[in-house]
């Protein structure tokens, strides 16, 4: 059986896609690390949207939860763990009966008891009715453009030419255009894709050509 002093803390970020950022999160838990003085802390992280539960992160942290591995697990913000009330409620309902802490940064949230899990139902329903109302949105003005005669996707020719995972972005290119002080959002235009894919590339890029 694992001791306390072999448990540890874990620490869960989950970001929605590859190229979105994650600067807020990352800061926030690190500074709780820093300020906590964690030494003993390992880091779970995962791209996946909260509705997906096969996410591979996630199940190696749960995992060594039902090992007896971790005390406590810190989040940004609860709706990274999920973002359906009912199985974040159940997931949090496991970690209670594993006797293991949750503590939320954005929520300014430390969950070990009953009063801790019904403050989190009510985050979790406020998390998932601001998900609809968005999902909501976006049906609206899909069938707004519709109405209107508005194209609904991607403008005919407007196809890149380069390749970069889903994204057709050239690299060089990004990264010269970049470096000449063209703004993330005009190269975006240019290769017809997304500010994420961009920052992206230019990422990897970056990596590429470091030390």
């Amino acid at each position: 059986m694992t001791s306390v002093e072999d448990k540890w803390t874990a620490i869960y970020m989950r970001i929605s896609s590859e190229g979105s950022k994650d600067d807020s999160q990352k800061q926030a838990l690190r500074s709780y690390v820093r300020l906590h003085g964690l030494t003993n802390a390992r880091w779970y992280r995962d791209t996946a949207t909260g509705k997906n539960f096969s996410r591979a992160g996630w199940q190696e942290l749960m995992t060594h939860v039902f090992e007896g591995h971790i005390h406590t697990v810190v989040v940004f913000r609860l709706d990274r763990m999920a973002r359906n009330m009912l199985e974040g409620m159940n997931t949090l309902g496991d970690l209670m009966k594993a006797k293991v802490r949750v503590v939320s940064l954005h929520e300014q949230i430390d969950m070990s008891g009953v009063v801790g899990q019904m403050v989190a139902a009510i985050i979790l329903a406020f998390a998932e009715l601001e998900r609809e109302a968005i999902v909501q949105r976006i049906r609206a003005g899909l069938a707004a453009r519709k109405a209107r005669g508005l194209p609904m996707g991607r403008r005919r020719g407007c196809r890149p030419k380069w390749g970069l995972g889903k994204r057709k972005i050239d690299p060089e290119l990004a990264t010269s255009l970049r470096k000449q002080g063209m703004t993330v959002k005009d190269i975006a235009a240019k290769f017809c894709a997304s500010t994420g894919s961009v920052y992206a590339v230019l990422r990897a890029k970056n990596c590429a050509d470091g030390p």
